[in-house]
């Protein structure tokens, strides 16, 4: 449930409204005498161009920011609460918008790479560590301390962006034209928690590679850990994955009608890893009994005794690579996966409030009742009813790479019809769309495209940036439709040079190829229905 790539999705400045700080406006410094609700700023300082050093790590990638207002706060609504927020609101050069930046993981820090990205296109950011220091992976701070876990679950997310309007429009003398709200995997669950709990706090949501399931993906994290450590047997190492992934490529690569290393739709490729079972002697390129056996559970998905289905599992086509099965579901250690590290922090910090905790007694039906009774109201963000979020205006984008490890992509199809089920397809068509990504896995990075852009986007064209399309839809009621993608032949560069381009479609819709030019070109794709 990490954060990674998100700033990446608002990387394309959009059309820029210079406003500097108005007649009505407060200085940056005065700002420390604010009076908020439940809060304080505890400092307020002008930063200088390119002077913007974080406390740890490098000042290389914010050496070209415009000057800005840093102000830095602490929001207290409960005894136990101490959330730090941050907003940050450029000099000069205001766009009119207020953009809020989620977390990954359990949090425990500011996004200061997304609030760079978003003061230098020219919006007032907000970021917050949700009411707790820690690593990204760690949940101790949760024991014995119930407020903080609500503070995580959704209650600073809103908090901050209530105060940090407050502090927008002392700065600038107004409120800003439009909000949004930019999260990807814990923070794409934060993104639709604000539609469904708190429609008014945003008119624009972006939210990827959703946990908005949580109760019910940490327990899935169990299931897959229960069927991987049973016993060292069952462990399928670093090498077996990429046998793995080549078998259900070579299976299911040309669906979609293009033979370029990724899987269009892996939902519907039939794959079955008895293929690779062992003719004679183990190796890296074949599978036990034990390990075919463990690696169907993690496919199918976490069930209760009945059968059904708690959470959908994973699909073919993203096991191999850095951010693949290896650092999520297998560890590049038996029992050293990311799935222990939250599956453990969310059950026995949260949960169960007990550290010895043992994932190997979770019982998947009363366990899992008592999970969604206590938790769920906190944390899932599963309501299909989004009436009052679109009854004002608001737009929702959802996108979500078909390669994730970490969340299956499931989940995100299975929450997009539970609203068009609900609230019908015109009306759901209305105010949100979906967007999967072929070969993206988590939030980034993965063999297919996974930058939200071409190389040299213009600078206002909602094809080739989420987040103009997300704008345009909300500020001129211009639906989106294709978004470019691109893949560079170093993730995230630009200058590294594009190795592919490839439409995102609106879904159900894939992108189909004509049958002429380029596969790497993606003029020459159209988004037509899905098989």
């Amino acid at each position: 449930m990490r954060n990674r790539r998100q700033d990446s999705v608002w990387i394309g400045a959009t059309i820029l409204f210079s406003v500097g700080v108005s007649a009505a406006g407060a200085g940056c410094d005065s700002l420390a005498g604010l009076k908020l609700q439940d809060a304080s700023v505890t400092a307020a300082t002008v930063v200088a161009a390119g002077a913007f050093k974080p406390a740890t790590g490098s000042n290389a990638g914010y050496k070209d920011l415009p000057e800005f207002c840093r102000v830095e706060g602490v929001i207290q609504p409960s005894a136990d609460s101490h959330i730090e927020f941050e907003v940050w609101m450029p000099v000069s050069g205001w766009n009119n918008r207020y953009l809020g930046v989620g977390n990954g993981g359990f949090a425990g820090s500011i996004y200061y790479a997304g609030l760079a990205a978003g003061v230098k296109y020219g919006y007032a950011v907000s970021s917050t560590d949700t009411g707790h220091k820690g690593s990204s992976t760690d949940a101790a701070w949760a024991l014995g301390h119930f407020d903080k876990i609500m503070d995580y679950a959704y209650r600073g997310v809103h908090e901050t962006s209530d105060k940090s309007k407050t502090i927008i429009r002392a700065f600038y003398g107004g409120n800003p034209k439009r909000a949004y709200f930019n999260g990807c995997s814990n923070g794409g669950r934060q993104a639709l928690l604000e539609a469904q709990r708190f429609p008014a706090d945003y008119d624009g949501i972006i939210a990827g590679a959703p946990a908005n399931y949580l109760t019910h993906l940490v327990a899935d994290f169990v299931w897959d850990m229960q069927a991987l450590d049973e016993s060292p047997a069952t462990y399928i190492s670093g090498n077996q994955l990429r046998a793995v992934e080549a078998a259900a490529v070579a299976a299911c690569d040309a669906d979609d009608g293009v033979k370029d290393g990724v899987i269009g739709d892996p939902s519907k490729c039939r794959f079955d890893p008895a293929v690779l079972a062992c003719k004679g002697a183990a190796s890296d390129s074949c599978l036990t009994g034990a390990q075919v056996g463990a690696l169907k559970k993690v496919y199918e998905g976490a069930r209760n005794s009945k059968g059904e289905l708690i959470h959908p599992g994973y699909v073919p086509g993203g096991e191999s690579g850095f951010t693949g099965w290896a650092a999520w579901i297998t560890g590049l250690q038996q029992g050293r996966s990311l799935q222990h590290a939250f599956g453990a922090g969310f059950f026995a910090d949260m949960m169960f409030q007990d550290p010895a905790w043992d994932y190997t007694k979770f019982n998947f039906d009363h366990d899992m009742k008592s999970t969604d009774d206590k938790m769920g109201p906190l944390f899932n963000a599963t309501e299909a009813n989004l009436e009052k979020f679109k009854k004002r205006g608001g737009k929702l984008i959802i996108y979500h790479g078909w390669s994730d490890a970490a969340i299956s992509p499931v989940n995100s199809v299975n929450y997009y019809n539970s609203v068009v089920g609900k609230m019908g397809r015109k009306q759901a068509g209305e105010f949100v769309e979906l967007y999967m990504v072929p070969g993206m896995q988590h939030c980034g990075g993965g063999p297919g495209v996974t930058e939200f852009g071409a190389a040299t986007p213009a600078p206002s064209d909602p094809q080739h940036s989420m987040s103009i399309a997300l704008e345009r839809w909300v500020e001129n009621s211009a639906a989106p439709a294709e978004i470019i993608a691109a893949k560079y032949k170093a993730d995230g560069n630009p200058a590294s040079g594009v190795v592919r381009t490839r439409p995102l479609c609106p879904y159900p819709q894939v992108a189909k190829y004509k049958g002429s030019g380029s596969t790497d070109d993606a003029a020459n794709f159209v988004c037509a229905a899905g098989n």
